[in-house]
């Protein structure tokens, strides 16, 4: 029996407008949708984003959703990791096709790539379908170019003791998961006394949306920090 491909597709930032046609093609023939959740009682995001997609298919599917935990061990997310892998090799030696959807871009900062790891070693059929990304869809909603010329953009996935040092390297930042430090990266940020434009975006381009000069007070998660240095 022909064994089934493992497609990790990017649903982008919230609004399923922003799905692109590749995605949407794929999602209307896999045999298979994996939508990791991050606990039990929570829905995934991703499923949300392209549910409408779905709805309107006309064949049956299946909907695998394991469980990624939001913890930091690394050797506990493994067995996490391993354990959707073998969900989905599962699905894949039947002959199934089975799609990863995920948050903003397969290949930025998603879970996915840990997945794809282990499934990709073994020889199975893969493909990537890239998404748009959260700092992208921020920017637009933001409406601020993110670099011109040669300015260097710098993406950090979190606020820690590393941001300080880089600062000075770079042009223009976008800082991820922002609400979570609010109050150190200001102080990290006004440290600098370079001339700044600073601009937040929380739940990009979902129905919630927020678009607001300076930082983001509240501790929601999809929260995303620009600082733009002006070179004079």
């Amino acid at each position: 029996m022909k064994k089934g491909k493992f497609t990790g597709i990017g649903v982008g930032p919230g609004d399923t407008d922003l799905l692109t046609v590749k995605a949407v093609k794929a999602l209307t023939n896999v045999n298979v949708i994996c939508a990791p959740k991050s606990a039990e009682s929570k829905p995934s995001l991703a499923l949300s984003i392209v549910q409408s997609v779905l709805d309107r298919r006309d064949s049956d599917y299946i909907i695998l959703e394991p469980l990624f935990p939001m913890i930091e061990d690394k050797n506990e997310l493994q067995e996490y990791w391993k354990e959707a892998a073998e969900l989905i090799i599962g699905k894949l030696d039947k002959g199934l096709d089975v799609a990863f959807i995920t948050l903003g871009d397969p290949t930025v900062y998603s879970t996915f790539a840990y997945v794809f790891k282990i499934i990709n070693n073994r020889d199975y059929e893969t493909e990537i379908i890239p998404g748009i990304t959260s700092f992208t869809g921020c920017s637009a909603a933001a409406k601020v170019s993110l670099a011109e010329k040669d300015e260097i953009i710098v993406i950090v996935p979190k606020v820690d003791e590393r941001l300080p040092q880089i600062l000075e390297h770079g042009d223009t930042f976008v800082i991820m998961k922002t609400s979570r430090h609010s109050d150190r990266l200001k102080k990290i940020i006004n440290a600098d006394k370079r001339d700044k434009d600073i601009i937040s975006v929380q739940n990009c381009s979902m129905k919630d949306q927020i678009v607001k000069d300076g930082f983001i007070e509240d501790k929601k998660y999809l929260s995303t920090t620009i600082v733009k240095f002006k070179n004079k």
